[in-house]
């Protein structure tokens, strides 16, 4: 399975977009064109009375293509430029790839009666079922994004070594492995604008959802929130079956399962992600399981990693993703 490392890489961020802040920003703003074939849209029911749409990019013969599931971050969808960039690198490597929106994602806040969040790594495992039962594919790999790389961690910890046969590999860019620690990060004052963006969309969202199920949520709620640890605690934790935001984090984090990963595993993280955090304790049970290989970079920001182009697009986290699964393949 390889020897896990924990070390810096050769990936050299690109001039002017040198440091966290400026990687990160960069990566919202730089404008790219992706370009991808027509997608095969497909809603999926992760669970009783609740669907998610997949956009599923096939090759020819897709039971023998290598198949990989790719999951955004919060507030992401599958037009994120991420998720597009991944699959356009996927399908160029000869790989069937899939972009799973979450719950009310993508346009799809009709079609869920809950809210997505970071626990909710059994609708991948329905996703994944699906696409086995369903497109009879040979060999799957799980990728994520933030908090999608939280959601593929965790599924791969708690599959451990019963998972699908077919399930192969997972990667992950910079995962939101311990919750708590990178909610509260998100908290401080050189990070404001980050939790200002997600506290707006979240709200906005949290304002669709009770149009469409007027009688499911209460926009009273949001008075008074001015965290992402208050939405957790008095959003996410109360319609989705936690005491609180404490156990919302302690129960959701990948941190928990990722020393039963069995697959080989990549995760990428940037020493200088301005809100992702990776604990000490966590860093050990990465460590010390075999199966993963630890990439952390001096710089490339949360989710970013745009470098020096030489002869590819300069998009390094998603080149050296595909990289990884092309390995497993056969």
């Amino acid at each position: 399975m390889g020897t896990p490392q924990s070390q810096a890489t050769t990936f050299s961020p690109r001039r002017p977009f040198r440091g966290g802040h400026l990687q990160t920003l960069a990566s919202y703003f730089l404008s790219r064109r992706v370009a991808l074939p027509p997608a095969e849209a497909r809603l999926i029911e992760v669970d009783a009375g609740t669907k998610v749409l997949c956009q599923c990019y096939w090759q020819s013969d897709r039971q023998r293509a290598f198949t990989v599931i790719a999951v955004h971050g919060l507030e992401g969808s599958s037009d994120s430029q991420y998720m597009r960039g991944i699959a356009s690198k996927g399908l160029g490597a000869g790989m069937n790839v899939v972009l799973m929106n979450q719950r009310n994602c993508g346009g799809t806040e009709g079609l869920a009666p809950t809210l997505y969040h970071s626990g909710l790594s059994q609708d991948v495992a329905a996703v994944a079922r699906h696409l086995i039962d369903t497109d009879h594919i040979s060999a799957i790999a799980l990728v994520g994004y933030s908090m999608g790389g939280n959601l593929v961690l965790k599924m791969a910890g708690e599959w451990g070594s019963d998972g699908p046969s077919q399930f192969r590999s997972v990667a992950a860019v910079s995962p939101a492995m311990d919750l708590a620690a990178s909610s509260d990060a998100l908290h401080l004052p050189g990070n404001r604008v980050y939790e200002y963006y997600f506290m707006w969309k979240l709200r906005r969202r949290l304002r669709d959802k009770a149009r469409i199920f007027p009688k499911s949520f209460d926009v009273a709620r949001l008075r008074g929130l001015t965290s992402m640890r208050d939405f957790d605690d008095k959003i996410t934790a109360h319609y989705c079956g936690f005491s609180g935001a404490v156990d919302y984090y302690a129960r959701s984090a990948a941190s928990n399962v990722v020393d039963r990963i069995s697959v080989p595993a990549l995760i990428m993280h940037s020493a200088n992600d301005p809100f992702i955090r990776v604990l000490p304790d966590t860093r050990k049970k990465i460590l010390a399981n075999p199966n993963i290989t630890f990439v952390e970079t001096d710089d490339g920001g949360h989710c970013s990693f745009i470098a020096d182009s030489d002869g590819y697009d300069g998009y390094w986290a998603e080149r050296e993703v595909i990289e990884f699964l092309r390995r497993f393949q056969t």
